[in-house]
């Protein structure tokens, strides 16, 4: 049985898609509120703050992904996340679980160094310090050696469906409204974004390969990284909008967060769209030549389609 904790997200969405479609119909999905994505889905209510209902959620599991997410809140993430990473890890060693670590890039350096799985963590913000924080946590797990480890890490999101990105609540939605898109910063920095059905895809793919175990991976992303200049620009065409679209200086997102929690939840990731944003996945094309992945033209027009 595979299990997917945090499993009403995008991302674990997908991966159960997958899962289903690919690997095994023995899914077990747990969420404080689970919902079915395959018929033959089972679902288990926990909450992984609560050691002992994550120990019960996890109980005859052969792999668990961990996926859960958390509101942009810095005092939530703080209080809770490397609660809910712990109590996942314990009763994965308890279970003799299969470990895979769903992650991102907040703990790397924000400047335009090339990020790779040996990337070291600079986090710039509380929330940086958090993820940092869980990755070692991870990290350590897996040299402890008790039960089989991975990371997946995925840089920022694109995508179908309820995918929440900066890039998707910035340009993608602006334009399924009919509005301009707004770039955040600057319009001429390379941009590595990664297309979400793609990375729940790799992330089945890895934890069904005995082999992955003990390492961390960089999810496939499509390495042509174009500019938020080039992106909004296929992203109107594939609207059918004339390309055009409105700069949001960083000072400008700056004072908005003064009065949007939202926003000022983001101010600690400005500095990276001040930088191209090299995001490495060379290791895993590597290992996985005939993996297809999605090129920023064929993704948009699936979410023009799906807009229809």
């Amino acid at each position: 049985m595979q299990t997917i904790l945090g499993a009403n997200g995008q991302i674990a969405v997908e991966l159960t898609q997958e899962l289903n479609r690919t690997y095994t119909e023995d899914l077990r999905l747990v969420s404080r509120n689970p919902r079915k994505v395959n018929e033959s889905d089972s679902l288990v209510k926990a909450d992984l703050l609560d050691a002992s209902q994550t120990t019960a959620a996890v109980e005859g599991s052969d792999i668990v992904y961990f996926t859960a997410g958390l509101p942009a809140n810095t005092e939530l993430w703080e209080a809770q996340f490397p609660t809910m990473l712990r109590n996942t890890l314990e009763a994965s060693r308890t279970a003799g679980a299969k470990f895979v670590y769903f992650d991102n890039t907040y703990m790397y350096p924000q400047d335009e160094r090339m990020q790779t799985e040996e990337t070291p963590f600079a986090p710039n913000g509380r929330k940086g310090k958090v993820r940092a924080e869980m990755a070692t946590m991870v990290l350590e797990e897996m040299a402890r050696g008790d039960i089989p480890v991975l990371v997946a890490r995925a840089p920022e999101f694109y995508g179908p469906g309820k995918t929440q990105s900066f890039t998707n609540a910035l340009i993608i939605d602006p334009l399924k409204a009919g509005k301009k898109p707004r770039v955040p910063v600057r319009d001429d920095r390379q941009r590595t974004l990664i297309w979400t059905p793609d990375a729940s895809r790799a992330l089945a793919l890895l934890g069904n390969t005995p082999d992955a175990f003990g390492q961390t991976w960089h999810l496939p992303v499509d390495q042509r990284r174009p500019s938020y200049r080039e992106f909004a620009t296929i992203a109107s065409e594939a609207f059918g909008r004339k390309p055009g679209y409105t700069v949001v200086p960083r000072w400008v997102l700056n004072a908005v967060g003064l009065f949007s929690p939202q926003v000022r939840e983001l101010r600690e990731l400005l500095p990276r769209y001040e930088h191209h944003n090299i995001f490495d996945s060379t290791k895993f094309s590597s290992r996985f030549p005939d993996f297809p992945v999605t090129n920023y033209r064929d993704g948009l027009a699936i979410i023009r389609r799906e807009a229809l």
